[in-house]
């Protein structure tokens, strides 16, 4: 096999991995981008978080998003805990981000990819990584073959591990520490003629909690409606039902979504997929780092899987030229990537199962949050709570050397120092590889 030698190597072409490409291109570096299918693609996922605003920005691309007609959202609304129902709005936390979207994921992740290209990365599509070249303890590239063709290798200064729950090559140099607290099953389907939110909800995504899980409603551009149901593996086991009766039956307990579909009409087929959160034990090592589900996988509640995928891929994007112009430094670099994005993640998945508890009120949940991300009480706890769930916090970035001067990319073009935050989704689910089957 002949090897070919890059800069970076990026598996995963989802939006961490299409945004991590592009943003090192962008500065300069000389990056592989390899895509196990063929885009555009159907994935989950649709509601965004503003928190990924300023990564389309920097890529160049939030006004092509702006064109592709995606209904805007501007917060959420919620029928949870003691308050019944209540919504917030993300201009709350930092006005000049007042909306995000609900997307296509098909169209959205394919703008991306598209615009990874335009950079300046290679970009393979069909290309399934098999495994990482390993020597001396270091990863140095990847093995990987396109469909129908045979095995290639390809050589890197850097790897990043942006493929989604497949961990392509996560699975090789990490374990994965499974939240059994939040082992949830997800099903969900699309309707037609659903009733939209009107008002200062127009655009929201609508949950609600019923018992036993919760319901997601979020409007899309097309004129349909996703609506998904989530529930703990073994609520579902002890239905005794199918996931789609079970999503049914559940529809009948609700009291607003419900209301909401009594026009409407059920336009695919259900789809589900394991929503078990999941952690791996080290996000980096010597030549590579884990971005987005990769990393790990964050429960649905707040949609925060796209956006804190995105923003994890800036701050990678951020991070890696300083390893490349100077090695020397990688290890301190690794470690401060490390620690910032577990810290972040953590408060996240602190924060969803706070929020599980769907007794309290909102003063409660507001009073939580501003705990976790500003303890110091610099900001109001509604202010608080918007900015956690929305990804922009301004106090705890997933990146930062504060105070060193941006590297020069490989090819002399200054990079870019910036701040990350987490956020959004509905599931970034459907693994490429096995997961364990709940007991």
């Amino acid at each position: 096999m002949s090897s070919r030698q890059f800069d970076v190597i990026v598996i995963g072409g989802g939006p961490a991995g299409s945004s991590a490409a592009g943003l090192l291109a962008k500065k300069g570096v000389n990056v592989l981008l390899l895509e196990r299918e063929k885009f555009p693609r159907y994935h989950i996922g649709e509601s965004l978080i503003t928190g990924c605003i300023e990564v389309l920005e920097e890529l160049g691309v939030r006004d092509r998003v702006e064109a592709l007609g995606f209904v805007k959202k501007y917060g959420g609304s919620l029928v949870w805990g003691k308050d019944g129902r209540w919504n917030f709005s993300f201009d709350h936390g930092q006005p000049e981000y007042p909306h995000a979207y609900n997307v296509r994921r098909a169209d959205f992740d394919a703008l991306l990819l598209t615009r990874a290209r335009e950079l300046g990365t290679e970009v393979v599509e069909e290309a399934v990584v098999k495994e990482p070249v390993i020597e001396d303890g270091r990863v140095t590239g990847v093995r990987y073959a396109v469909r129908g063709g045979g095995e290639q290798e390809v050589r890197a200064s850097f790897v990043l591990d942006a493929s989604g729950q497949g961990r392509a090559l996560g699975r090789h140099v990490s374990e994965v520490q499974w939240h059994d607290d939040l082992r949830n099953v997800a099903v969900w389907t699309y309707y037609q003629n659903g009733e939209s939110l009107t008002g200062d909800e127009a655009g929201n995504i609508f949950i609600e909690h019923v018992p036993g899980g919760w319901f997601w409603y979020i409007p899309l551009n097309d004129g349909t409606h996703s609506v998904g149901f989530v529930t703990p593996v073994d609520e579902a086991k002890a239905s005794g039902l199918d996931l789609p009766a079970l999503f049914a039956a559940k529809i009948a307990e609700s009291v607003h979504v419900k209301h909401l579909l009594a026009e409407g009409r059920q336009v695919s087929a259900f789809r589900n997929a394991r929503d078990w959160s999941y952690t791996c034990e080290r996000f980096t090592g010597p030549g590579w780092m884990l971005v987005g589900d990769a990393a790990g996988f964050v429960d649905p509640l707040f949609s925060t899987g796209v956006t804190l995928a995105m923003m994890a891929a800036r701050a990678a994007a951020d991070a890696v030229p300083h390893i490349l112009a100077d090695p020397a430094r990688e290890e301190a670099v690794r470690e401060r990537y490390e620690s910032s994005y577990r810290e972040f993640l953590g408060n996240i998945i602190s924060f969803v199962r706070f929020f599980y508890d769907a007794g309290l009120d909102r003063k409660a949940y507001y009073e939580y949050a501003q705990a976790l991300v500003d303890p110091k009480k610099l900001f109001f706890p509604r202010e608080d709570f918007v900015t956690l769930i929305s990804g922009l916090n301004r106090l705890r970035p997933i990146f930062d050397l504060s105070g060193d001067p941006a590297p020069a990319g490989p090819s002399g073009t200054a990079g870019s120092g910036s701040e990350a935050g987490p956020s959004d989704v509905v599931p970034d689910t459907v693994p490429d590889e096995p997961v364990p089957a709940p007991a």
